[in-house]
């Protein structure tokens, strides 16, 4: 028997415990999209206890509580103290076998604090107390555990409207190491149907100074602050889309369409499309003009409880998996932007792991000799990324594609103790390339292999998004 997450957790074979340790063990980390927020790293942000760097904004373990029947009171209740949600925190994850929470938390543990045991309703006073002890240690601020975790760069999410101040602090700031770059997510500007859209509008137009009564007025603001973004170093865009959408209407329909919606009027769901591929192929051509990379995470249905959005709001636990993305919808938006020269390197994300084939296949039918696989198959985001969810991402890009391509995993994170997810995932890698090579199904040339191994875990990320260090 094996132990409990000894130093060769999840690596099953020889191959594999050489391909972690040797390689994979001993590269940065690019955190290529995530949630943090740039003021907490340039403030370089204390914690007083593990419950506020843990447990604060976490859904995932949101989710888990509630599946295990805890009262919302201790999950994100303001009345319950630090102390008590963090004893309940304990109580769920030590009976949490088979989900992921429960492989992240113990790393985050053992990388971090030091503590070896396990998580449980038993050990929650010596784990709280020991955390506690080490968060009043010098480093254990954000920036110190950015350092701690060997992080080479960090893109954060931004709105088009920000300002990017705390990015420029941080870009003059020479004492730290890591480089933090803004990423472009223009959801807001996109998702004509939301109630708050005009509203954005004017908030848009006031940061591009600039009137909007138009389409092509919009197009042009959002061209301005993209020069704003870049100027800032920005080389990434991403967008959280329901699917991707492609059905085009002239530019006097989509005039219109937006033209009445500025007005008040409600839209119809093709009218809605409309606008969104318009705002779609327009961003795209920016993009391949700034030589920026797209992202789009799709598949998600947000907000299904409808009570507890109506308490809480968005991005508290209450989303699943939709399953209307179509292949035939994102191809024919790819196929229309590379018809038109303004295909831009892209990174296609389905929550949905039925669609692992899919995306392979769409990938396929679109690189070209600009970079190493233009069109990438993203990590396995969300309700995916856990054991299972990556071997069939792995498993179905090695299948389609070229896995020695990918540009590797990243948290999506809002925490700074969420790096031992790219641990994590390159436990999983090493273990699944150890069984090819052990199953006699790739020949055992460690130096080969370390490459593939080296260049997914960080090499393949740094040239893909033309990263230099600071």
């Amino acid at each position: 028997m094996q132990a409990f997450m000894d130093k060769n957790f999840l690596l099953n074979t020889e191959t594999a415990r050489t391909l972690y340790h040797d390689y994979a063990a001993k590269c940065p980390i690019i955190d290529y999209h995530c949630h943090l927020i740039p003021r907490e790293i340039y403030e370089d942000r204390r914690y007083e206890n593990i419950t506020q760097v843990w447990l604060g904004g976490d859904h995932y373990k949101w989710r888990l509580m509630r599946c295990a029947g805890v009262p919302e009171k201790y999950i994100t209740g303001k009345e319950t103290s630090d102390y008590e949600k963090f004893c309940k925190w304990a109580e769920v994850i030590g009976k949490g076998i088979g989900n992921p929470l429960y492989h992240w938390s113990h790393l985050e543990l053992r990388n971090y604090f030091g503590y070896q045991g396990a998580l449980s309703a038993k050990t929650a006073d010596e784990v709280w107390n020991l955390c506690n002890e080490k968060l009043q240690s010098e480093g254990y601020s954000a920036r110190g555990l950015i350092s701690m975790s060997n992080v080479d760069t960090v893109c954060t999410t931004d709105d088009p409207i920000d300002n990017l101040e705390w990015h420029q602090k941080l870009a003059a700031d020479a004492s730290f190491k890591t480089t933090v770059l803004p990423a472009w997510r223009p959801d807001k500007a996109v998702n004509i149907e939301k109630p708050d859209f005009a509203e954005y509008i004017a908030k848009l137009a006031a940061a591009a100074e600039m009137e909007i009564r138009t389409f092509a007025d919009v197009k042009t603001a959002l061209a301005r602050r993209m020069d704003f973004f870049a100027a800032n170093n920005c080389c990434l865009s991403d967008h959280g889309l329901n699917y991707v959408v492609y059905l085009p209407a002239s530019d006097e329909e989509v005039e219109s369409i937006f033209a009445r919606r500025m007005a008040g009027e409600e839209l119809t769901a093709v009218e809605v499309d409309n606008y969104k591929t318009a705002c779609m192929m327009f961003c795209a051509k920016q993009y391949k003009d700034r030589n920026w990379t797209m992202q789009l995470h799709y598949g998600c249905r947000r907000d299904n409880n409808l009570t507890r959005y109506a308490q809480m709001g968005p991005d508290t636990g209450y989303d699943c998996i939709d399953n209307t993305a179509s292949s035939t919808q994102t191809a024919a938006f790819l196929g229309a932007i590379e018809a038109a020269d303004a295909l831009p390197q892209t990174i296609l994300y389905s929550l949905n792991p039925n669609d692992n084939q899919a995306i392979g296949t769409i990938c396929g039918c679109f690189q070209s000799d600009e970079a190493v696989s233009k069109i990438q198959h993203g990590s396995a985001w969300w309700f995916n990324d856990h054991f299972q969810g990556m071997i069939d991402q792995l498993t179905s890009l090695a299948n389609l594609g070229y896995l020695a391509g990918f540009v590797g995993m990243l948290t999506d994170s809002r925490s700074f103790l969420s790096y031992p997810r790219h641990e994590y995932f390159r436990r999983i890698l090493c273990r699944l390339l150890g069984e090819w090579v052990e199953d006699g199904r790739f020949p055992n040339d460690m130096d080969l292999l370390g490459e593939i191994v080296r260049g997914i875990s960080y090499e393949n990320a740094k040239k893909y998004f033309h990263f230099a260090s600071k």
